[in-house]
């Protein structure tokens, strides 16, 4: 199947504030420190680098920490300056860092699993670190004691953690394109329900505790936005990347989500819109259109003497149709569509230019990203990719 095109970037864009090179292979996960012109990294060379800016507006270490694995992903609570992070050998570590970010301080390291660590999570308010691995389990510890307190074991290896603090609801996302949510007490955990939607794995989550709205990516290129709060199951699909969703921000005084991927897009999109369900796709054996029987209906192939069809579906109302009365193309970005998808010519008259208008931004990072990192405080988006590259941007401009 031909690739979709890419719809043009807007004339707002994201300024590039600065380049952070220097890792020796893939920065796998980094933020930007609070208050400082400063980033933590961790990569898959086993170092963790303190990133601040000197008088010549470069970036240089001031912290360069050797793990004894390669590190897989981190965590970071600015106002204890606690840094915990997983390794690729299943161990969590965590760190102290000093008030000038100079020096780091081991406090207690703890097997969390049995093979590398996926995502790690802070909590603050309950003194937990919650973390998934490879070995598809979720796990929780006490921060204080390093003691185990629980865990639950996926269908699938788990990419994805997000918890409401308010609820105690853990958030898990995984391969199978499942995301499961736990109830989590002190030292017991219970299922809630499991939300399925995607046709690919799950990469990566997000959570709007003022909404009460998951976003959920895929490596089928797409994001789903989850109304739990609306309590009615709505669930709206995005469209809008090439290639696997790789991680989401979300910016929650602007209402707009952050989507990065490995096509190497940043798509900013505008939540503060009144958006559509994406409708089921029907079943029929013949055109619901036309009525020309699709190719697997016998039957009406002999009966007619007609030649059965392939079927396809219109996307804005989900009929069952063929390929001469859905020849034509179009946007519906109130559905999540910002590309042009295949619609019913009946469909297609009744889209109106105002539809047509774009509710995303997209813009080129020019490399594969696999992790973001927004700080609303600033406006400030930080991306880390596979070309061992972190890139700073000022997203002022889009995000306002």
């Amino acid at each position: 199947m031909a690739a979709e095109p890419q719809p043009k970037a807007l004339t707002r864009k994201p300024l590039l504030l600065s380049k952070v090179e220097g890792s020796q292979e893939v920065v796998n996960m980094a933020a930007i420190v609070p208050k400082e012109d400063g980033v933590i990294s961790v990569s898959e060379d086993r170092t963790v680098r303190v990133w601040l800016k000197r008088d010549s507006g470069q970036y240089w270490p001031s912290i360069y920490h050797a793990m004894p694995s390669p590190c897989s992903c981190m965590s970071f609570n600015p106002e204890t300056r606690r840094l915990s992070i997983g390794l690729d050998n299943g161990t969590i570590s965590e760190f102290i860092l000093s008030e000038d970010y100079n020096k780091m301080t081991l406090v207690k390291s703890y097997q969390a699993h049995q093979s590398r660590v996926i995502m790690i999570l802070f909590v603050l308010e309950m003194e937990w670190v919650l973390s998934t691995g490879q070995d598809k389990h979720f796990t929780w510890h006490c921060s204080e004691s390093g003691q185990r307190l629980g865990g639950y074991r996926t269908s699938a290896g788990a990419c994805g953690l997000q918890f409401d603090v308010e609820t105690r609801h853990v958030f898990v996302g995984d391969h199978s394109g499942q995301v499961t949510i736990l109830k989590l007490e002190q030292e017991s955990c219970s299922l809630v329900t499991t939300f399925k939607g995607h046709t690919g794995g799950v990469t990566a989550l997000c959570w709007d505790p003022i909404q009460r709205v998951l976003f959920s990516g895929s490596s089928d290129h797409s994001i789903i936005m989850w109304d739990i709060g609306g309590r009615k199951g709505t669930a709206i699909e995005l469209q809008g990347h090439n290639d696997k969703v790789q991680s989401l921000s979300y910016a929650h005084h602007t209402r707009q989500l952050i989507s990065c991927g490995a096509d190497g897009g940043i798509v900013v999109w505008n939540m503060d819109v009144e958006r559509q369900e994406t409708p089921e796709w029907l079943d029929s054996d013949s055109c619901q259109k036309c009525d020309q029987p699709f190719f697997w209906n016998f039957k009406q192939m002999w009966d007619s003497k007609k030649i059965g069809l392939r079927q396809h579906h219109c996307r804005k109302c989900g009929k069952a149709v063929c390929g001469k009365c859905s020849s034509k193309r179009s946007s519906i970005p109130l559905m999540g569509f910002e590309f042009e998808v295949r619609v019913c010519d009946s469909c297609h008259e009744s889209i109106t230019d105002e539809e047509r208008a774009p509710t995303a931004t997209f813009h080129d990072s020019k490399h594969n990203i696999v992790h973001v990192h927004f700080d609303a405080t600033r406006g400030w988006l930080l991306t880390s990719g596979t070309d061992k590259v972190i890139k700073l941007w000022d997203m002022t401009p889009v995000v306002s």
